[in-house]
C-alpha cells in the first residue's frame, strides 16, 4: 500500500454500519475467489491502469482529452444523482413523470471544464466530466488506453464467463463531490488514476434496506435514502444497512459486482480526481439454473415484475396498489 495521503476528516460522516472492503494484491488467489461469489474486493500492485496512473493528471487531460465537447454534469450542492431523461414526462412518453432533474447537463470542452475548476468558489455549481473512452479522444490517451493490462481484464472476463464489455467511462470530478448510493445492472472494475475517492458498498439483501426508487422512476435503480440526513420515519429498515467501505487509491482497481449498491465521494480537500470505469455485461443464465437464487437474481426478477406490471396497467400509480393487493393476507403474517 502506498504511504497514506489522506486522512478521516476528509471522508463525510454517516450514520452507518460499516466493514472494510478486503484489499488484496492482484496475485492473491482470495481475487478470483471473492469476485466467484460476487463479492467486493480491492485488486492492488497490478499494471492494468498502469499507464494512466498519476499521469492522467487534470493538466494531461486538459492537454490531451482532445477538442470535442465532454458532458458535463452541474450541480448546486455536492450530489450528483443520476436520472434517466427518458423516463420524465413528455408528449413522447406519456407514461413518465413529472420531475425536476436535481443537476443539469451540458457539453464544455475540456480546457472551459479544468478552468472553471480552478476558479470555482462556495456558492457556484459544482462539476463533473463523464467521457467515454471511444475515438472522440485524443491520440496520446488512446495509446495509454491501450497499454492497460488487457490480458489480466480478459483473464477475469473469462474466468468469471462475464458477457462483454459496454463501455469505459472517464470520471474527472471535483473534490467533495457524491455519487449517490444506487446500483448498476453490470460487473464492474472501477479504476482510481488519480486523487482518492471513497467507496461504500451494500450487498443485494439490502434492497428493502436502502429503498430503490420505482422502475418507471427517472432515478430507477437509485436509493431513496438522503445518507446526509436519513429519514428514519420513512425508511425505517434503512438503521439495519450494514455496509462496506474502502479508499481506493491511484492505481486500485475495485471490482463492484452486479447489483451491489454504491456510494462513491471524492475526499473533500483532496482536489480533484480522474477514475474509469470497465463495465462488463453479466453473462447469460445457465441453462441448469442453481437453487436458491442468489439476492441480485432476485432483484432482477423484481425488475421484470415491476416492468410486465406497468406495460399491462399503462399506468405507474396502479403498480404498487396491484402488489399489495397480491400479498396482503396472502403471503403476510
Amino acid at each position: 500500500m502506498s504511504e497514506k495521503l489522506w486522512n478521516s476528516s476528509q471522508l463525510r460522516r454517516y450514520d452507518l454500519d460499516l466493514e472494510q472492503i478486503p484489499r488484496l494484491h492482484y496475485t492473491d488467489p482470495k481475487v478470483d475467489e471473492l469476485i466467484s461469489q460476487n463479492k467486493p474486493v480491492l485488486i492492488t500492485g497490478s499494471n492494468i491502469i498502469n499507464t494512466a496512473t498519476n499521469v492522467w493528471t487534470p493538466e494531461y487531460l486538459e492537454e490531451n482529452l482532445g477538442n470535442a465537447g465532454h458532458t458535463v454534469f452541474l450541480s448546486k450542492n455536492h450530489k450528483f444523482k443520476y436520472f434517466d431523461e427518458s423516463k420524465m414526462l413528455s408528449r413522447s412518453n406519456p407514461m413518465g413523470i413529472e420531475f425536476i432533474p436535481p443537476t443539469r447537463k451540458t457539453r464544455m470542452k475540456v480546457g472551459e471544464f479544468m478552468k472553471k475548476l480552478r476558479e470555482w468558489k462556495p456558492g457556484n455549481e459544482r462539476l463533473y466530466l463523464q467521457q467515454p473512452l471511444n475515438n472522440t479522444i485524443g491520440p496520446q490517451l488512446v495509446r495509454d488506453f491501450l497499454h492497460f493490462d488487457w490480458d489480466y481484464l480478459n483473464s477475469k472476463q473469462e474466468k468469471h464467463k462475464w458477457g462483454e464489455l459496454t463501455s469505459n467511462l472517464l470520471l474527472i470530478s471535483q473534490e467533495g463531490n457524491v455519487t449517490p448510493c444506487h446500483y448498476d445492472e453490470q460487473q464492474n472494475f472501477f479504476g482510481q488514476l488519480y486523487g482518492y475517492k471513497r467507496c461504500i458498498l451494500f450487498p443485494p439483501s439490502d434492497f428493502e434496506c436502502l429503498y430503490p426508487h420505482p422502475v418507471h422512476h427517472p432515478h430507477d435503480r437509485q436509493s431513496m435514502v438522503d445518507f446526509d440526513n436519513p429519514d428514519h420515519v420513512r425508511f425505517p429498515k434503512f438503521k439495519n444497512a450494514k455496509g462496506f467501505e474502502t479508499v481506493v487509491e491511484p492505481g486500485d482497481v475495485l471490482y463492484i459486482p452486479i447489483y451491489w449498491w454504491h456510494h462513491v465521494e471524492s475526499l473533500m480537500r483532496g482536489g480533484p480526481t480522474v477514475s474509469v470505469n470497465f463495465w462488463y455485461k453479466g453473462g447469460s443464465t445457465p441453462f441448469n439454473q442453481q437453487y436458491p437464487l442468489k439476492d441480485y437474481q432476485k432483484i432482477s426478477i423484481m425488475r421484470n415484475v415491476e416492468k410486465m406490471l406497468l406495460g399491462v396497467l399503462q399506468d405507474p400509480k396502479e403498480v404498487g396498489p396491484l402488489l399489495r393487493s397480491m400479498v396482503l393476507g396472502r403471503y403476510t403474517d
